[in-house]
């Protein structure tokens, strides 16, 4: 019965929050879409300044190890995508022959129709 009058409270204040913000769109449509503007700076510069100094600012030892692992990258890739000058040979493959299965063919009395559903 709790959660029955909790989830009414919750579409009522919905409800309310609706009514509100369709009468604020439609009796002061330029404040509304001007506070709605601001609302979207001011989160988008919150992101931007928690953005930049916890993510882009790494410390010292992870840029070192950032610098090692693109050297090995680049390594590995001068290494592995370099293509030799001499052509290689093609090697010639023997063929591979089969060998004869262990199976034997029973001779049955095929021409006798069976009734399947006697199984």
């Amino acid at each position: 019965m709790k959660n029955k009058s909790m989830a009414i409270l919750v579409y009522i204040i919905i409800g309310l929050a609706a009514v509100g913000l369709f009468s604020q769109l439609f009796g002061n449509t330029i404040s509304f879409l001007s506070r709605i503007f601001v609302t979207f700076l001011i989160g988008a510069a919150i992101f931007g300044l928690l953005y930049y100094f916890f993510v882009k600012r790494q410390s010292p030892t992870n840029t070192e190890d950032r610098k090692k692992y693109k050297q090995a990258v680049k390594q590995s890739k001068t290494k592995y995508n370099s293509t030799s000058s001499i052509p290689k040979k093609p090697t010639n493959k023997k063929k591979r022959t089969k060998k004869s299965s262990h199976l034997r063919v029973i001779e049955g009395n095929k021409a006798k129709k069976k009734n399947r559903a006697s199984y």
